[in-house]
């Protein structure tokens, strides 16, 4: 695609559409032009915020906008399957927010049409395309601190919202994992791969959501990677990993854009301060961006490949949890 500005849509008109509006500032060649969403009044609001041009009071409409070059799909997990096939039938390129589906099944099913439409799909794992994140995988890979040992991350804080939130929503696909563990269980994935067995084991909630979840992954090496989610308790956002010669230590909300640090088997420590521009969702719009232009339907960096394997590793999850979506999930 050679035109000067790739023009954007965003579906919904969320928190998470807020960021990507923002970041898309920082963007070179990138337009937001149209937003959807199921209130006309909520899309008009969104489109004065950020000068956009279209606001429209219906996804569909969104989508059917000729001029609409890629629609980033914000809207609730239950929903990201429907609105991405919708927008792949109008003939637009998609990134979809994390989770991707809900199950492997719906992911396959995106996949799918994006080939059959020979269309640009990636999952919007913002955290895959941060500096401190890549740095981290770079480092490990290098062999620096030797063989992995332990990876720990954590993710968890005290929601304030009540049981209809899409958070604890049962028919929004609510509960900590696949809203906030995801990020932890990418991260144990993209630093140590896939891994040999999964134990896992959830806290449920009144409305049938884990509150909590943990979940522990063992590898052929017999390193481990332990992680804990949850909206219950407030607990610091770090994560660690432990090689036999050194370890690796994520800041506070290590799944953003933030420092790392790098302790050596003597003790001696390593600041890595990086150079952010944005608010860190703009890297994953920025590879969109360059995909569609070079003319993929995928992105190298966030593969399909990748996003069934932490889809099936999720779904694995789940099912070891018990928890299920009804609505979604096969008998």
């Amino acid at each position: 695609m050679n035109k000067e500005k790739i023009r954007w849509g965003i579906l919904g008109t969320g928190n998470i559409a807020h960021k990507l509006a923002d970041a898309l500032k920082f963007v070179e060649g990138a337009e937001l032009y149209a937003v959807g969403s199921r209130k006309v009044e909520s899309a008009r609001k969104f489109a004065s915020e950020f000068g956009i041009s279209k606001a429209y009071g219906s996804y569909e409409d969104a989508a059917k906008d000729k001029d609409v070059d890629v629609i980033y799909v914000a809207t609730p997990h239950n929903l990201h399957l429907e609105n991405t096939l919708m927008c792949l039938e109008n003939g637009k390129h998609v990134l979809c927010e994390k989770p991707f589906g809900v199950n492997g099944n719906e992911v396959r099913q995106m996949i799918s049409k994006a080939k059959e439409k020979n269309l640009f799909l990636m999952e919007a794992l913002w955290s895959r395309f941060l500096p401190n994140i890549l740095k981290t995988k770079e480092i490990i890979d290098s062999g620096e601190i030797g063989k992995v040992n332990l990876l720990t991350a954590y993710f968890s804080f005290k929601s304030i919202h009540g049981p209809e939130h899409r958070q604890f929503n049962k028919d929004l696909c609510g509960g900590s994992l696949l809203d906030i563990g995801i990020y932890n269980i990418f991260l144990s994935m993209f630093l140590l791969g896939k891994p040999k067995e999964i134990f896992s084991s959830a806290g449920f909630t009144k409305t049938e959501v884990d509150g909590s979840c943990s979940v522990t992954f063992k590898y052929d090496n017999e390193a481990l990677a332990v992680t804990f989610s949850s909206f219950l308790a407030d607990t610091p956002i770090i994560a660690e990993v432990h090689g036999e010669n050194g370890k690796i230590f994520l800041e506070d909300k290590w799944f953003c854009p933030t420092n790392i640090r790098l302790t050596d088997s003597k003790g001696n420590e390593k600041l890595f301060n990086f150079d952010f521009k944005g608010n860190g969702y703009n890297y994953e719009a920025d590879e969109v961006i360059k995909c569609i232009r070079a003319g993929k339907i995928q992105s190298d960096l966030m593969s399909w490949d990748a996003s069934l394997e932490l889809i099936d590793a999720l779904d694995a999850i789940r099912k070891k949890c018990g928890l299920v979506y009804p609505k979604h999930d096969k008998p």
